[in-house]
């Protein structure tokens, strides 16, 4: 009868286990819904963007970190990260705080 009980047991494990795991495949999968749309929303539409057209640079080279913190205006086009990253990692190397 243990065998019998063993099996039941292990049986009703498995059916727990397999709950939980469709469960929380469907929160992840949830959350990685609600994360895209959030991320949509904020780099917005990018099938609208043209294609392999580089832009004009939004900083212009002779702008300092100063000129950047010196005012509260903001910005009249928005800075792509990658610019922003490339001239901060610019502004540190210069004052040496990035090796």
């Amino acid at each position: 009868m243990t065998e019998v009980n063993g099996r039941a047991s292990h049986c009703n494990d498995v059916c727990n286990l397999q709950r939980l795991v469709k469960r929380d495949s469907s929160i992840c999968r949830n959350a990685s819904i609600e994360w895209e749309e959030s991320r949509r929303k904020w780099t917005g539409d990018i099938s609208q963007r043209p294609r392999g057209m580089q832009n004009d640079p939004i900083i212009s080279w002779s702008t300092t970190y100063e000129d950047l913190l010196s005012t509260n205006d903001p910005f009249p086009k928005p800075i792509p990260l990658p610019e922003m990253v490339d001239f901060l990692v610019d502004t540190w190397h210069d004052e040496g705080l990035f090796d």
